[in-house]
């Protein structure tokens, strides 16, 4: 009836001294007939219990509070559309993915698969060289620069077994380390990669049934591990919407720089996030996927260590 009302909202509490079905029956006609949304708020939920369980029961939500309801609207104001563009000046390699989901088996990828996926959408990462035997990594020590980093290919959590040795600083202590590494059960290789600094950074996908891909990201380190410090969006997301999020994070000032040390650059990681949405996208059979850490020096961000799990 009025162009200038979008939505209304209705408070309704009681005292608990006489029952209120009926009025409850009225606002779930109402909800039900009405052509504009109407949004329940309901604080007497033990005064009122029986009456907003029966609510509830014939398929209506309801608010507990107004500032439930205001935090709830505000969340969908500043939410931006999804994915308003691909990362400027770039088409992804649709046909690269494709042909690794293909033709991989369920399960974690290859390394090698890993990094055909990270640049085919663009996402940086280390260089890095994996070695499936002793002979491979001999030859190849004439070219190394130390220090590096080594991981053990196969296991899924190469810190607990013991898969990962950092500050690498000459030819004896990297082919000791691989014969160490290659004892482990279950490795089949040894990854090597330069040793490399910054602030630690994270990005995660997960695939649930219901909603499709969540990517999860925030600082790295102390800040997930023990302050679960993540933010995270539906994909696809554009870099706007990322951006949003990011600003929310808890250890944000990080990001702008402390005590005279250099920040984070909050633009190139959006954009990273945003590749990593195209990459669900373009392989939607891709359920767990890890960057960490991320390594944030300057204007680079890199992917450190990478792992995809898939199941078509």
């Amino acid at each position: 009836k009025f162009d200038n009302i979008d939505a209304m909202a209705v408070i309704f509490g009681t005292p608990g001294l006489f029952e209120i079905y009926d009025v409850y029956d009225v606002l779930e006609e109402k909800i039900r007939t009405s052509s504009k949304p109407i949004f329940p708020v309901l604080p007497s939920t033990l005064t009122a219990k029986d009456e907003v369980e029966t609510f509830v029961s014939k398929g209506r939500a309801y608010f507990p509070d107004e500032v439930n309801l205001a935090i709830a609207l505000s969340r969908v104001y500043y939410t931006h559309k999804p994915f308003e563009k691909e990362p400027e000046d770039f088409t992804p390699d649709t046909k690269k993915v494709r042909d690794v989901i293909d033709e991989a088996e369920n399960g974690y990828l290859s390394p090698e698969n890993i990094q055909v996926l990270l640049d085919a959408v663009g996402l940086p990462r280390v260089h890095e060289q994996t070695y499936y035997s002793k002979n491979e990594l001999v030859k190849n020590l004439s070219s190394t620069e130390y220090p590096v980093v080594m991981k053990v290919v196969g296991p899924v959590h190469k810190s607990d077994v013991g898969g990962v040795s950092l500050n690498i600083k000459d030819d004896e202590s990297m082919l000791s380390e691989f014969d160490r590494m290659m004892n482990i059960d279950d490795a089949s290789g040894v990854l090597v990669q330069p040793m490399l600094s910054g602030h630690e950074l994270y990005a995660g996908v997960t695939r649930e049934l219901k909603f499709g891909h969540i990517i999860m990201f925030g600082l790295g380190g102390i800040f997930i591990e023990v302050f679960k410090d993540v933010r995270s969006v539906l994909a696809p997301a554009g870099e706007k919407e990322v951006l949003n999020e990011v600003r929310q994070l808890r250890g944000y000032k990080l990001f702008t720089g402390v005590r005279g040390k250099p920040g984070i650059d909050e633009q190139k990681f959006a954009d990273i996030i945003s590749r990593l949405s195209l990459l669900v996208e373009l392989a939607p059979e891709i359920t767990e996927m890890d960057l960490n850490p991320l390594l944030a020096e300057g204007d680079k961000i890199t992917a450190i260590d990478a792992r995809i799990r898939i199941e078509k």
